[in-house]
């Protein structure tokens, strides 16, 4: 068996040797040396450049100038997991730790002049096939997990000004986010696409849910729960999500799965609701039956078990956690963690590695 309380310290310590900073699959157009080029206006070249740097088994980040930096995104799951400490143990180190990453993320939030409330984006530019998004303009899934942490953060430390800004994140969600769509509403990814993405969509559903039962606000609530059956309406009969609504979103993996059971779930909590009941046991049983093998892997695809992603593990610990508890769970979690730690963990550095292919093993 893993020890993982002795596991999750040596992974923290890596992590602080860095002070949270590290590469990001998508930073490639951080690269100081292609910014500095006229190679970098063009769409395809930026997108290009994006997928090498993904894909590519060997890390061009240094040689590129890309330097180590902080994502927002990684920082909350940073805080999530130190708030989790100090409940474990009450020492205080840990909600010291927390609470200056805290305050690093109210500093790094996305322009409050033109935003208005609180939201965050990526430290990167981002090229998507069909749109361009600048670092730091907010998207959802940021906004959703930074707003995540500083409210447990808030209610862990007793700082109020904390939770404030969690709250204030679903009016970001509500006023830039909201599709109407002809009477079947989703939230988008970033403001000005209106692409249909429903772990997005569903995620800013279940955080508007929480600010609404926070600030009384029952419009709020009546949106959340709007959104929210539009994603539950598209699941599929035997329990899956396809990913999105466009033609090159039709494919279903698992963490984005989980995350739609995991959105609905903390709605369902929020609310005391019960229309996604159904949603949630049909998805949560589709997920349990078609992602996971009899060794242990979490797989990323339905259909696939490659690229093995350390996401894919970390998203089924949390759903299977929260969904069914671990009792019930206990030899598929654990079957996890020993593969995990048995094959994607550098004894070098104390870190996952990105990805496990069939041929290779990306170790960045």
């Amino acid at each position: 068996m893993v020890d993982t309380i002795e596991r999750n310290q040596q992974l923290l310590h890596a992590i602080q040797a860095d002070d949270y900073a590290g590469y990001d699959p998508f930073d490639m157009l951080n690269s100081r040396i292609f910014r500095a080029t006229p190679l970098y206006k063009s769409s395809l070249l930026r997108l290009a450049v994006l997928q090498f740097g993904k894909k590519s088994p060997i890390n061009f980040r240094k040689l590129l100038l890309v330097p180590k930096a902080r994502n927002p995104k990684a920082v909350a799951i940073c805080v999530l997991g130190l708030v989790e400490d100090f409940r474990r143990t009450g020492e205080a180190i840990y909600i010291d730790e927390a609470l200056r990453l805290g305050q690093w993320l109210i500093e790094n939030r996305s322009d409050p002049a033109e935003w208005h409330n609180a939201c965050w984006g990526y430290h990167f530019d981002w090229q998507a096939r069909a749109f361009y998004v600048p670092r730091g303009k907010p998207n959802i899934i940021t906004t959703v997990y930074v707003a995540k942490a500083l409210l447990a953060l808030g209610e862990a430390s007793g700082i109020t000004a904390l939770s404030d800004y969690a709250v204030d994140a679903a009016n970001f969600i509500r006023q830039h986010l909201y599709i109407p769509n002809g009477g079947e509403p989703y939230f988008a990814y970033i403001p000005g696409e209106k692409a249909l993405v429903h772990n997005a969509s569903l995620w800013g559903a279940a955080w508007c849910s929480v600010a609404a039962r926070i600030c009384g606000d029952n419009d709020l609530q009546e949106m959340a729960h709007a959104v929210a059956t539009t994603s539950a309406v598209a699941q599929s009969d035997d329990g899956s999500w396809e990913y999105g609504a466009a033609s090159h979103h039709r494919f279903v993996d698992g963490f984005h799965t989980g995350y739609n059971i995991e959105a609905l779930d903390l709605l369902r909590t929020q609310t005391g609701i019960r229309d996604f009941d159904e949603a949630i046991r049909a998805g949560f049983s589709y997920y349990k039956n078609n992602f996971f093998t009899e060794e242990g892997i979490a797989k990323y695809y339905n259909n696939n078990v490659y690229p093995i992603d350390m996401h894919s593990f970390a998203q089924a610990i949390l759903v299977f956690l929260k969904i069914d508890g671990y009792r019930k769970n206990s030899q598929i979690i654990d079957g996890m963690i020993e593969w995990a730690y048995r094959n994607m963990l550098s004894r070098k550095t104390d870190m996952f590695f990105y990805q496990k292919l069939k041929l290779y093993t990306n170790k960045v």
